[in-house]
């Protein structure tokens, strides 16, 4: 079993910066990739990102492509989603997950994720 704890996310204007972490607690997050999804109100849960087990691979949206980044510390368990330039079309709640163990491929599909985090609110004025 693994937990995920989320913190950060809040409101912020369009243009502006936001940080999220994932805490993971539990079995062998070292070995596990972590995704990003989001899920605005009315739509469907998206892939915004993942990055390999030990960070040395990285896929994302082509929606958040050269804004947000993906990075973890195994060392603290940590999962971190940097989103700079925010747009109000990036306003939803946001998801981390994990998967697996690596099996050399990113997944940007969410069946693939195995534990979710709580989910937490980004809200982007204009």
């Amino acid at each position: 079993q693994v937990q995920l704890v989320q913190s950060g996310g809040g409101l912020v204007q369009a243009g502006g910066s936001l940080r999220l972490s994932c805490v993971a607690s539990g079995r062998a997050f070292s070995s596990r990739d972590m995704g990003w999804f989001r899920q605005a109100p009315g739509k469907e849960r998206e892939f915004v990102g993942a990055i390999s087990w030990n960070g040395g691979k990285t896929s994302y949206a082509d929606s958040v492509k050269g804004r947000f980044t993906i990075s973890r510390d195994n060392a603290k368990n940590t999962g971190n989603l940097q989103m700079n330039s925010l747009k109000p079309e990036d306003t939803a709640v946001y998801y981390c997950a994990v998967r697996g163990p690596y099996d050399g491929n990113l997944y940007d599909v969410q069946h693939y994720y195995n534990y979710w985090g709580q989910g937490t609110q980004v809200t982007v004025s204009s």
